[in-house]
């Protein structure tokens, strides 16, 4: 079996990754292969915590553009989360993999609080962490969430799984000869406006020296070949 390259690694997965060709909601077949992908580095024995957006269910930022006001709208996003993180839990399940969901937001009914040493334990333990309702805090997102989360838990690098293979000089689709960047750094990605994480994210990761692996979460094999240490995605670095 490959050696890994990392022990503990932070998977931030968007809401509308697990659409699939759905308009909206959770695809059960979508929600099966990332579970898949997610199974390959688990094997290999490495601690996943995961932290899940909700923009496939309720955008904050979109309720708040419709004239909502902007921190109701933002709970209703991170309660968004919470219910894909149950359905993600429940996908691992399925797969043989023993998951917990943590929730910033007390729903105790429902799904445990976050308590980072109990998360840290877990991942201890083989477990995979779920870390839903972003940071409990309205005017934050979930990439700011998955910075923080990486951080708390001692990950060694934040893996954005995206649509895309990476960070690019433009829009790949709307400029054909749009390069993609292998490696950047974080001041280049703050200072070029690369769109990587937001800039609360990404300011968060650099001064705690956590590197970004930007890859395609719909590109099979993608995952495990950044835990492996290969060129895949774009690094963003120190």
């Amino acid at each position: 079996m490959p050696a890994s390259a990392y022990k503990r690694i932070l998977l931030k997965l968007s809401g509308e990754a697990l659409m699939g060709s759905d308009a909206y909601g959770i695809n059960r077949e979508t929600l099966a292969g990332i579970v898949a992908e997610i199974k390959s580095v688990a094997d290999l024995g490495v601690e996943i915590g995961v932290v899940i957006g909700g923009g496939n269910i309720f955008r904050g930022l979109a309720g708040a553009a419709g004239g909502m006001d902007r921190a109701t709208a933002d709970y209703m996003g991170m309660l968004a989360t919470v219910m894909n993180a149950m359905a993600l839990a429940d996908a691992l399940r399925q797969a043989g993999l023993n998951g917990r969901v943590q929730s910033a937001l007390n729903i105790e009914q429902v799904v445990e609080p976050y308590i980072r040493g109990k998360a840290i334990r877990y991942l201890e333990e083989g477990k995979i962490v779920v870390f839903a309702a972003g940071t409990g805090n309205p005017f934050f997102t979930t990439d700011t969430a998955a910075a923080l989360r990486g951080s708390e838990i001692g990950a060694e690098i934040v893996l954005k799984a995206t649509k895309v293979d990476g960070v690019y000089t433009a829009d790949p689709k709307k400029e054909p000869t749009a390069q993609r960047y292998h490696r950047v750094s974080f001041d280049e990605a703050i200072g070029r406006n690369l769109q990587v994480m937001d800039a609360t994210a990404l300011a968060l990761c650099r001064d705690q020296k956590l590197p970004i692996n930007v890859f395609s979460i719909f590109k099979p094999g993608a995952l495990k070949s950044v835990v492996l240490g290969e060129d895949e995605g774009t690094m963003v670095h120190c």
